[in-house]
């Protein structure tokens, strides 16, 4: 009875618990089961018996500044990485865990794609269908954000041990979003499992302390991972930010994700309402 009682007003006042961690609060659910039937999966690349993580509850943080006095980070799980460097290693089974910082002055001819998991031909065509620098540019430009921060990071698009992902790659780019004072974060998953390694990041990056938004074009994905706030729509696999060379129709979908991290006061998943305007631009021969 005064264990339940102290428990109560522990609650109430935000106080954590020196018991083990609640589910509430954990990147991955259940991470040993993950664990424990990651081990069994024959790693193919179809991703057939592969134990996708699915989890109940979100970590959330609540936005504490306007989107014109914020610094916005951008996260891309494409596979980007300057031409003359290193690729991501995408023949480990466990995937590559490092990431790239890659200055905003970079330009998209400058850009090669470890890609696997999706076609890679709209993000080579239009990057900003899965990087969109230039769109973000325009946002700041026109005063929506404060400023893009000065590096995006970029992840591979295969990294199929989340349990890799939850304990080493997330808290790292964590700590890298608080080095750069960053109070807002964008992630655009290029793949189904991209979905994954990047719904994860945004639990963790929520839970410490730095509010979320992930864009997903496949929102069964996105359910099951569960990332505090994603903003979904019926799009294609390797452009979720918007079909290539089709401006206004990424600005649509940027706009009400990004505006969303301000106005939303709980873990959420909602549909973008990009739909019925683009298929009136289509029906005009408009893009």
């Amino acid at each position: 009875m005064l264990n339940t009682i102290r428990e109560n007003i522990e609650r109430r006042l935000g106080i954590e618990s020196k018991k083990a961690p609640s589910k509430q609060g954990a990147v991955i659910e259940g991470l040993g089961e993950f664990s424990s039937r990651f081990k069994n999966w024959r790693a193919n690349d179809d991703l057939k018996n592969y134990p996708f993580v699915e989890n109940t509850y979100a970590p959330f943080t609540p936005m504490r500044r306007a989107l014109p006095m914020l610094n916005l980070a951008l996260i891309s799980s494409a596979g980007a990485y300057i031409d003359g460097t290193e690729p991501f290693d995408l023949n480990s089974r466990d995937g590559d865990i490092n990431f790239r910082e890659i200055p905003i002055e970079v330009e998209a001819e400058d850009l090669l794609y470890a890609a696997k998991g999706y076609d890679a031909k709209a993000v080579k065509e239009d990057r900003n269908v899965l990087i969109p620098v230039e769109r973000l540019l325009e946002y700041e430009a026109n005063g929506v954000i404060g400023n893009l921060n000065q590096v995006w990071w970029s992840l591979s698009s295969w990294i199929p041990n989340a349990a890799l992902v939850a304990n080493e790659l997330a808290p790292r780019i964590a700590d890298r979003l608080k080095g750069y004072e960053v109070q807002a974060a964008l992630l655009v998953p290029a793949s189904r499992l991209c979905y994954q390694t990047l719904g994860i990041v945004a639990r963790e990056i929520e839970r410490q302390g730095i509010p979320t938004m992930l864009i997903s074009a496949d929102r069964i994905a996105t359910d099951k991972i569960r990332p505090p706030r994603a903003a979904y729509y019926d799009g294609e696999p390797g452009s979720t930010v918007g079909k290539p060379n089709w401006k206004q129709y990424q600005l649509r979908v940027l706009d009400e994700a990004l505006r969303w991290i301000e106005t939303l006061d709980q873990p959420a998943s909602r549909k973008l309402s990009v739909a019925l305007e683009t298929e009136t631009e289509q029906s005009r021969g408009e893009n």
